[in-house]
């Protein structure tokens, strides 16, 4: 997905929608209307793995500590290579504060 196409507007107004929320129990509210328990559980396993990549962990430590095949690891080393530099950004801002 590129940024800045008309084609975008729905993710557009996502996105004002997600940068409106102020604290985590707002997030807790909308991403709980927005998304299913699996979906959520998804999104926030694959930003663990993407962390536990950026760590040095290796794919048989993540396996093993997620109980997810080796193809969602692989997915999100991709996005790491070959990405946008999402995960990276998130995973700098977040870390040391509160999780």
């Amino acid at each position: 997905m590129t940024r800045n196409n008309e084609n975008n507007k729905d993710a557009d107004q996502l996105f004002d929608a997600i940068l409106s929320l102020r604290s985590r129990e707002e997030c807790y509210a909308f991403f709980g209307d927005l998304c299913t328990v699996k979906e959520m559980q998804s999104l926030a396993l694959r930003l663990e793995i993407a962390r536990l990549l950026i760590n040095g962990s290796t794919y048989l430590e993540i396996i093993d500590e997620t109980n997810r095949s080796s193809a969602i690891v692989s997915r999100v080393k991709n996005c790491l290579l070959y990405g946008n530099g999402g995960f990276q950004t998130v995973l700098n801002r977040i870390a040391g504060s509160d999780q």
